[in-house]
This record gives C-alpha cells, structure tokens and sequence, in this order.
C-alpha cells in the first residue's frame, strides 16, 4: 500500500515515494537550481541547456538538449529514475515518450508564489532533503510577510511582454500575472490562450497604466523599453524574466524584486 504523505503529490494527483537513491533528470531550469540549493545535485545526471543556474554546479550535470527539443536517446543512457517536468515549459509528447522508460515521471505546474511552498517539500521529500526543504520554506514565508508588511501602493492595469514579432504576452491564470498580482497589480484579459498574442491599438494602451518589458524569453533591453515609451506615452519599464518567471530558488529574489518594481511603476 502506497502511504505517501500528501506533500509528495506532484501537479497531476500522482503520489512518490521517498527515493533518496534517485537519479535524476531534470527538464526544468528553475527546479534544477532549487534541487542543487536543497544540496541535491549530486543526484542530478541530466538537466537542459537552459539550466544554468548555479553555473559552477550544473556545469558538470551532463545536457539533454532542450526543455522543448529533448534527445531522447540521451536520457535513455543516463538511465535516470526520476525525471522532473513542467506543463507549462515541457511537451506532452516528449514526456509521454520518457514514461516509457524511466520509472518515475515527476510532473509539476507551480502557479502562484506560495506554490513554491509545496514545490519545495515536494522535492525534498522524494528525494531526502526534507531539512534543507524545511529551511527553504521558512525562508520564503518570510519574504512573502515582508512583501505584504511594506507599503501597498494604487490597484495598476500592465501589460506584461515576453515576445515581439508578434507581441505576446500572459493572461492572468500564469505564475508571472500571480507575482503581479502580490503588487495588487492585473494584467489586461486579452482572450483564453495562456500567453496571447496581441496587436497594440489605441483602446489597450487606453486601458494600462504601464507596459513591462521582460528580459526573457525575449531579450528586451533599455532601448526597447525607451522606444516603446516614446510610441505609446505611458511609462514601460525594463524586467528582469528570471525574477518575474523562475519559480524555486529564484522566488526568494524574485519577491524581493516586486518591491523595487513596486517603486519603478509609478
């Protein structure tokens, strides 16, 4: 019988078990940070290109590709136990082919900055750093508190970009519209896809109080931002998209980050 305890649920109602054995792939660059800062990355034989953080760290973990172009056949070879995803960063077909061999498929989706909390015990109860997981969780508590302890400022409407050519941007059900959201911030509704296009008109810049440029997936930079403020006549800020996006280890930065932007966008 299995008699997982209810933090070792991952994102699609599957429950693990401890495996304090693991071997682990990790298809996640903000949950490979969390894993080598909860003192896991010695059970890490395979993260993405795009895990690179801590550089001195995950530059001896061996690269499986992509988180959307994954060589299969690499990660087959590492002969991993546990392989970590994302919905929202990983492909269905990618993760449905890797079920076929590794044993266990841990799914996550966090959505909110406090999902960061379950994210947390959840890796540190599979894989045997319940303490250091414990540790972390105080730690973000307490920088949420403070968040909330600082002064609130005035209810704002930004539109938050992550591409041009076209222009795209997230709707209000991703964990970036949630950070916003801590600011008391929203973001304009702009149709049912997750990260919408959009066209700039009249009517939306009408709408904003703000644009906010993100520094990822997207390289926007100050002269962006500047031109875009000059086209529109309302302020548009420059973000940094690690601090904005990467959940786990980056979400202790990142919610000391809103209250500098709190103060950028007045």
């Amino acid at each position: 019988m299995n008699t997982a305890p209810d933090s070792l649920v991952d994102a699609l109602g599957r429950r693990h078990v401890p495996a304090p054995d693991a071997r682990i792939v990790c298809l996640v660059p903000s949950i490979t940070e969390l894993l080598c800062d909860l003192g896991l990355a010695g059970k890490l034989v395979g993260r993405t290109g795009f895990c690179i953080h801590p550089r001195d760290v995950v530059a001896a973990i061996s690269k499986v590709g992509g988180t959307k172009d994954v060589n299969i056949e690499k990660i087959r070879k590492l002969a991993p136990t546990h392989v970590i995803v994302n919905i929202d960063e990983n492909e269905k077909p990618t993760v449905e082919k890797l079920a076929e061999f590794v044993p266990h498929v841990v799914v996550t989706h966090p959505n909110t900055p406090r999902d960061n909390l379950h994210l947390a015990r959840l890796m540190g109860g599979i894989f045997g750093a319940e303490a250091a997981a414990a540790r972390w969780c105080a730690e973000l508590e307490a920088e949420y508190a403070a968040l909330h302890m600082s002064p609130a400022g005035p209810a704002r409407t930004v539109l938050y970009c992550i591409w041009q050519d076209p222009w795209m941007t997230v709707s209000k059900d991703t964990y970036i519209a949630s950070m916003l959201a801590e600011l008391g911030w929203r973001v304009p509704d702009l149709g049912t896809d997750r990260y919408p296009r959009f066209a700039w008109s009249e009517d939306l810049v009408d709408g904003l109080d703000a644009v906010l440029l993100s520094t990822e997936p997207y390289r926007f930079t100050e002269d962006h931002a500047d031109a875009l403020e000059k086209q529109l006549g309302i302020p548009v800020v420059l973000v940094d998209g690690e601090m904005m996006s990467w959940y786990g280890s980056r979400a202790l930065a990142g919610l000391r980050y809103l209250r500098s932007l709190r103060e950028a966008v007045k």
